[in-house]
């Protein structure tokens, strides 16, 4: 599977944290909308995820050990419904320039890192974010 693997962290976050806060949307709405600060992902990214029968992105929380995997239903490059945002980051909506109208978080397995291949170099995951200052990674995943 070719999908996409971003960055994020807790730093902006409420106190339950970044994954909670998403998640107690979707108890709510059924979805939420999570936002990728920054550069827009390439088209050719978003048709990475969008192109697989279970669309997902993996998310790698920043200086922790934690992964998950967000079960996608759309890609927006435009802005999207003011509900399905987390409260802590709507005033700043304007600064994220891809949305993810995701479903359902899992947590990923504890070695998934070792099972991705960064597409553009062919080198593992793993090794690539901890030396990379990229907020994105086009990954291929064994076993997907």
């Amino acid at each position: 599977m070719k999908t996409v693997a971003l960055r994020f962290s807790d730093k902006f976050a409420p106190d339950e944290g970044t994954i909670i806060a998403h998640e107690n949307i979707i108890k709510g709405l059924g979805y939420v909308w999570y936002g990728k600060l920054g550069l827009p992902l390439s088209q050719k990214a978003i048709d990475y995820v969008k192109g697989n029968e279970d669309p997902k992105v993996l998310l790698i929380h920043s200086g922790k050990t934690m992964r998950y995997w967000a079960h996608v239903v759309e890609v927006l490059k435009g802005e999207p419904d003011i509900d399905g945002i987390p409260s802590y980051y709507r005033d700043n909506r304007d600064r994220f320039k891809t949305w993810f109208k995701v479903i359902k978080f899992e947590v990923a397995p504890k070695d998934i890192m070792s099972k991705c291949t960064v597409i553009s170099s062919g080198a593992g995951l793993g090794e690539v974010s901890k030396h990379s200052m990229s907020p994105y990674f086009i990954i291929e995943v064994e076993g997907e």
